[in-house]
């Protein structure tokens, strides 16, 4: 019987510029529609680090140059844009591969906003650079004039950071649910998704944030009662004592493991470690779910047990 499975796509699974994401998008199209094809229900969520940082340093390099006509583009609009033309190129190369093997298929781009707590402290604490690099004078302009907040990144200049809070709820679960019950596939929560929170009445604003999508792929999984989290990484399994002489690479990790070697540090920040928390946290959710970490190629054979690092209660 077949899985409902969500697929978070890592930034390797999409190039760094649009020819390269058009490229990348088509070998990412077939490996999912392998998936597809096995009778598995796929939901896609996917990253946007390069892309969004593009779509902000054009913003802000028009807003430069015509300061009187434009105004400063919010993060959260950043955000939406890379959805966009994301969404634009996968669910138009899955749609081929799919009707090129006779499938016959819908697939459908979610533009998605995801609640964030105002209240997290992430918010007091932002982390995540984003944009292009500035010199001192423009980034103390930027704190003067936008209130943004900048810090100096390893001798290359002066990058602007946000917060990276935790993803609390999908605003449009039940649209996804509508399309996947539909037998449609669906690209959700791209970015980690556009990061909200309520104001006043139902009125929902936008936050300078960017979620981390591996979390926001974890919370699209449980609401959507997913049986299956496929996080996709640069390698084929998660490895402990990573580039040392006693690495060992990990094929199942029981949640109790999986805990005690965060505990250990085992997992480098901002790399492997949101990964695995993602995919201990899901498989922690509910009874009988469980998460796989693999490269990008492997995941129809990570799903079939041959490889790759599952993790499980």
């Amino acid at each position: 019987m077949g899985k409902r499975i969500v697929i978070a796509l890592g930034g390797n699974a999409l190039g760094k510029n649009l020819p390269e994401q058009m490229e990348a998008v088509k070998k990412t199209a077939k490996a999912i529609a392998d998936l597809i094809e096995e009778g598995h229900e796929v939901i896609i969520s996917h990253g946007n680090g390069p892309q969004v940082g593009m779509i902000q340093a054009a913003m802000t390099e028009l807003t430069r140059s015509d300061p009187e006509r434009y105004i400063p583009c919010p993060l959260s609009v950043c955000v939406a844009m890379s959805q966009g033309y994301i969404g634009y190129d996968l669910q138009n190369a899955l749609r081929e591969e799919l009707l090129d093997r006779g499938i016959a298929k819908g697939v459908a781009t979610v533009l998605t906003q995801v609640m964030v707590d105002e209240n997290d402290p992430a918010f007091q604490n932002p982390t995540k650079p984003i944009g292009a690099f500035m010199t001192k004078e423009e980034a103390d302009r930027m704190v003067a004039e936008r209130g943004y907040q900048v810090v100096e990144d390893a001798g290359r200049g002066y990058r602007r950071v946000v917060a990276s809070p935790k993803p609390q709820s999908i605003v449009e679960i039940d649209t996804i649910h509508a399309l996947v019950d539909k037998g449609l596939v669906v690209v959700a929560c791209g970015g980690g998704g556009i990061p909200v929170f309520a104001t006043q009445g139902h009125h929902l604003k936008g936050a300078a944030a960017v979620i981390d999508k591996d979390f926001a792929s974890c919370k699209l999984a449980e609401q959507v009662d997913a049986d299956c989290l496929i996080i996709l990484t640069a390698v084929e399994k998660v490895a402990i004592n990573f580039g040392k002489p006693d690495q060992e690479w990990l094929s199942e990790l029981t949640a109790e493991r999986a805990a005690q070697l965060i505990q250990e540090g085992q997992f480098a920040p901002g790399s492997m470690l949101p990964k695995v928390q993602a995919a201990l946290e899901f498989a922690q959710s509910k009874p009988g779910r469980s998460a796989l970490i693999t490269l990008l190629e492997k995941a129809k054979d990570g799903i079939l047990g041959l490889t790759g690092t599952r993790i499980h209660a």
